[in-house]
Formats: structure tokens, sequence, C-alpha cells
């Protein structure tokens, strides 16, 4: 199929991207990647007046490392970049081997950090691995800026925080802790299908291996991903072996009501759920789910 006729304008600054998503209104959209919109356009499930392609737009892309170790990424970020980075590897080791599981490496190529967050594929990677982060996302209108949280960003299916005439400039990522080990784990039907369920987790420990904190997410069972509190709080406190990471794989699969659809039952995600989190806490209680950072 073909998009419905829309006007097209390249902006070439964040300043004019704002001015031009204010103008227009609900009739305009953003257009980062395109590798969501498009097909949406051409399935006629979205159908914009403007699009505001920020491809252009220099200060929206590229990452720095701040003075706290914190790492902040332009939101026109490829997910490629994220992949190949060796400093993405040193200092988010999670997030550079996620990226295998975005998709394939054409899409790779193209679709950005920011483009996936604000789509909010329930799905997706990006949403729950900045909420396995901690992450914050900065968001600019006209009038400012604002700090939001990624565990207030998505708000259920495809919907975000973001407000009217708002665009997602920045996602600043807290700098990793010494000791903090990760896991990551899904299951889809085709290497590069979205996801039918996925685990991410990291296990902050001290020196003596005794759990000081840790964050589950699950994805791809409900309409957002989830922060499983109850399940982390069965590591906390302890040094975790097969009893803690089966406890706590039964508390993440009891916390969740997961979805159904035509690629699985909610039966069989919330098996996932318990199966996928004792597969990340295996993973990441392992030499090779130690940050290699420092």
């Amino acid at each position: 199929m073909k998009p419905p006729v829309f006007d097209y304008i390249a902006a070439a600054s964040i300043d004019e991207a704002l001015a031009l998503l204010e103008q227009h209104g609900e009739g305009a959209r953003p257009l980062a990647g395109g590798q969501s919109l498009m097909p949406a356009l051409n399935f006629r499930l979205a159908a914009p007046a403007v699009l505001v392609d920020l491809n252009t737009i220099d200060a929206l892309a590229g990452m720095e490392v701040a003075a706290d170790g914190s790492v902040v990424a332009g939101a026109m970020t490829r997910h490629r970049f994220f992949e190949t980075s060796a400093m993405i590897e040193q200092r988010l080791p999670i997030i550079h081997h996620a990226m295998a599981s975005v998709a394939h490496v054409a899409i790779r190529n193209r679709g950005t950090l920011g483009g996936s967050l604000c789509h909010a594929d329930p799905s997706a990677e990006w949403p729950a691995l900045c909420l396995a982060c901690d992450a914050e996302m900065v968001l600019q209108n006209r009038n400012g800026t604002r700090r939001v949280r990624a565990e207030s960003f998505s708000l259920g299916l495809f919907a975000t925080a973001l407000g009217p005439a708002e665009l997602l400039v920045q996602v600043v990522f807290p700098a990793w802790p010494q000791e903090r080990r990760w896991g990551f784990q899904e299951v889809a039907r085709r290497r590069g299908d979205f996801a039918i369920a996925g685990v991410a987790c990291l296990v902050d420990t001290d020196a003596h291996n005794v759990c000081t904190g840790a964050r589950i997410v699950a994805f791809g069972v409900t309409d957002r991903p989830v922060l499983l509190l109850d399940a982390a709080a069965a590591l906390t406190g302890r040094v975790p072996g097969e009893s803690e990471v089966q406890e706590a794989a039964h508390r993440a699969r009891a916390a969740l009501a997961c979805r159904a659809d035509h690629h699985a039952s909610a039966e069989y995600r919330s098996e996932l759920v318990e199966a996928l989190t004792t597969r990340a806490l295996d993973q990441a209680l392992t030499a090779n789910g130690t940050s290699r950072y420092g």
C-alpha cells in the first residue's frame, strides 16, 4: 500500500522542529528512523498532515559521558551505534548485548533510540532496557526541558508521557557501580521478530557477593515493560544462589497478568516470564554477566 498524502519538512534545528510541531498541532508527526512510522503510514494506520524530519538535526545525535559518569545519548542515536560502540560495551554492557536482538542490521542502521522509546511498543527492547537501567528521558518543548524517569515515560500500548509539541531529545543512563552484573533474555518466533516475552535484569553486589539491589524488568507480556520489585526483593540482602533465583522467578511470574494475542497465550507468556527470569539471573550471576566497566 501507499501512504496518505502528507507535507514533508526537514527541520534544521531543535527549535525549528518544536516550532513546526506547535504550528501544525495534532496533524504533525516527528520522523526519526521511520522504521515504525513508515509502515504505519503505508498501512494507513497513521495519517499525519505533516512529517517533521529530525534526521538533519545534528544536536539530537551522538553520545557523551558526563562528569558524574552517566552516559547521555541523543535521541537520534542509531541502534547500530550502541551495538558497535566500545564505550557502550564498557559502560552499559547490557545495552551493547541486547542490540543484537533488535530486528535486523538494516533496521538497526536506521532505527533510533528515541524513535523506539516514543513508539512505545510493549515488545520492544529499548523501553525495557531504559527501565532496567533507571534512565531518565529529557523532554523539550518551546518553554524548556523536563526530565521523566523511564518508569513514568511508558504509559501503555503506544502511549508515553510526551506532551503536545514536545520532543524526546536525550536519554541519560546513570553510571554503573563497580560490581554490577546483568542478564538479558528474550524469546521471539524468528530471529529479528518482536519478543513474545523478555526479561532484563541488573544485580548489584558487594565485596562479599551479597546483593545490595536489583532491577528486574519483564517486557512483551503486558502493555508496557514492568519493573518487578517483589522479584528483586527475593535477592536483596542475600548471596544469590539457586534457591533465591527460583524464588525471584516465581515472584516475577506471580506479579504479572500476561496478555494473550495471536502470537502466544497468556499462560505461555506467564511460563516464559518465570523461565526467562531464571535464565537472566543465572546469566547475571556468572562471570559473563559482570560489568567490565573499570
